[in-house]
């Protein structure tokens, strides 16, 4: 039970954290100095890995569909500011990554 609450609390903690440097105007230097597509696909893939830890009976549909909604909100927002914009190649990252962490969870590598 105690493990379930730290990966839960990952969860919203790695959550968070996304949210705040995909709505920063501020630059982060270690963020744009890397391959940003890199970027979005090693953030769903944690993000679904925990959540799939975190959250058993939440059914992969549902997963997929809550971190696609979540992608193209981030990139929505992101239009609306300066020096940011939408990138359908972005959520394409998103859920290239989702899809890989589905793939390596389902194996039962984790």
């Amino acid at each position: 039970m105690k493990q379930l609450r730290v990966i839960q609390t990952l969860f919203y903690v790695c959550l968070i954290v996304i949210i705040y440097l995909a709505t920063t105007t501020q630059e982060i230097q270690v963020i744009q100095n890397s391959w940003d597509k890199l970027n979005h696909f090693a953030a769903f893939f944690v993000l679904y890995i925990l959540m799939s830890l975190a959250y058993k009976k939440v059914s992969v549909l549902m997963k997929v569909f809550l971190f696609l909604v979540f992608a193209v909100s981030i990139e929505t927002v992101q239009y609306f500011i300066p020096g940011r914009e939408f990138s359908a190649l972005d959520v394409a990252a998103d859920m290239i990554g989702v899809s890989f962490a589905w793939l390596v969870f389902w194996k039962g590598k984790i």
